[in-house]
């Protein structure tokens, strides 16, 4: 797969759980979209840390190119923050929450090319814009340009 899009789980008051789904429509045009770039979207939903890592671990033995990273709730955690690292892919930070409530970030890491904070879904349209731009194929069959 060329780019895996991981999305991180959300804390309730009762633990941890996989984070609402993304409307049918969005996951269809960003597939779509990734598509007429000639690349592959596969998108990932965890409902907790151990999930979030066993996708991780998939990524990289899968050689997938990008991530497109939204940690959820797990964000601070040392574990993941490791597993990043060790993937050793480049990837988007992604983050749909509201930008006046906005979740902790990721700390700095040399495989970030850029943090995606819009809202709701729209964050990962501005993510996968960036990404298919830092592969070089942005200009295929789009006119959008998100100036990266």
């Amino acid at each position: 797969m060329s780019l895996l899009l991981i999305r991180g789980p959300e804390r309730r008051a009762h633990g941890s759980e996989p984070p609402p789904p993304l409307p049918a429509r969005v996951v269809r045009a960003l597939a779509e979209r990734a598509a007429a770039a000639g690349k592959t979207l596969a998108v990932r939903v965890c409902a907790n840390e151990a999930e979030y890592l066993h996708a991780l671990e998939g990524a990289r033995l899968t050689r997938t190119e990008l991530l497109l990273l939204d940690p959820g709730s797990a964000a601070t955690s040392a574990r993941l923050h490791a597993a990043v690292d060790r993937a050793g892919i480049p990837y988007i930070e992604v983050h749909d929450d509201d930008c006046d409530a906005p979740e902790p970030r990721l700390p700095p890491s040399r495989g970030c090319l850029a943090v995606a904070q819009g809202f709701c879904a729209q964050s990962y349209t501005l993510a996968l814009e960036m990404a298919l731009e830092h592969l070089g194929c942005a200009e295929c069959e789009s006119e959008r340009h998100v100036g990266t």
